[in-house]
């Protein structure tokens, strides 16, 4: 057990990564499972548990907080109409089925693999951030059949990977598809749950040494991490919606997307052992 001068510098970490990620969850409708998973791989780095199991812990907590900044999320977006439900009913199957392989795949996986998929994932949606055009289309309606069954269940294997929210995935394939961005974030807000009430049911089966993961970790989610972030995120994210009204929008993705492949590129860097 960390002694309290460990402690509280863990839990200011924490206060404040919550707070910038609802933040950026609402003023960009992405990117909050990314700084979580960082902030809590380097913070539970510094407390001396770096252990083959740190990443599975860091994605676990990271998806446990989407389940309710999701849920939250839908309702506000819903509130003015801009879920689209049909999406939503067609796509969960595959996503579902996708997040719980995820959770197979990330459970047999050391933690520096981990964090190369982190890092390579990361490096494309930075870059599609910066230079992804409003204009660029895969078709002009949602795919089908088969071709839906196989990405939605991608989005939720690579998200769960990621230990993100559907906003990162969804919002860019549904714009490249035509839907307009207001719907496609609305719409996004429900990939989150989606993959993350699945992916954490199964991230609390995993059996951890003691050892090797942080105090009050319930298989592979940490308690106080995911209270003291989905605490937080709760307050901010609202505060972000309106920021978001009131600032460049082109301007913020750009920022962000730089962000990003910084962040990315210091995962991938680290995984390589550079």
């Amino acid at each position: 057990m960390p002694d309290l001068a460990q402690f509280l510098p863990f839990l200011a970490l924490l206060l404040a990564v919550g707070a910038l990620a609802g933040l950026l969850a609402g003023l960009l409708g992405v990117g909050g499972g990314i700084i979580i998973v960082l902030a809590l791989f380097h913070a539970f780095s510094a407390l001396g548990y770096d252990s083959p199991y740190l990443m599975q812990i860091c994605l676990a907590t990271s998806l446990a907080t989407i389940i309710f900044t999701s849920l939250r999320s839908v309702a506000s977006h819903h509130a003015k109409g801009a879920v689209d439900w049909s999406i939503l009913r067609k796509w969960a199957p595959g996503i579902a089925l996708g997040a719980l392989v995820g959770v197979l795949a990330a459970a047999s996986l050391r933690s520096v693999v981990l964090q190369g998929i982190f890092g390579g994932l990361g490096l494309v949606l930075g870059l599609y951030l910066a230079f992804g055009r409003r204009d660029w289309r895969l078709g002009a309606a949602m795919p089908g059949g088969a071709l839906r069954a196989m990405m939605s269940a991608v989005v939720g294997f690579l998200s769960v990977l990621m230990g993100i929210g559907g906003g990162v995935m969804g919002v860019p394939l549904m714009t490249l598809y035509g839907l307009p961005i207001h719907r496609a974030v609305g719409t996004a807000a429900g990939f989150g749950a989606l993959i993350a009430v699945p992916s954490v049911a199964g991230f609390l089966m995993i059996a951890i040494p003691e050892a090797m993961r942080p105090p009050l970790t319930f298989g592979a989610v940490n308690l106080p991490g995911f209270l003291v972030v989905v605490s937080m995120t709760m307050i901010t994210a609202p505060l972000g919606a309106r920021l978001a009204h009131r600032t460049n929008p082109v301007l913020l993705r750009k920022i962000f997307a730089i962000f990003v492949v910084v962040v990315a590129a210091n995962m991938l860097r680290k995984a390589l052992g550079v």
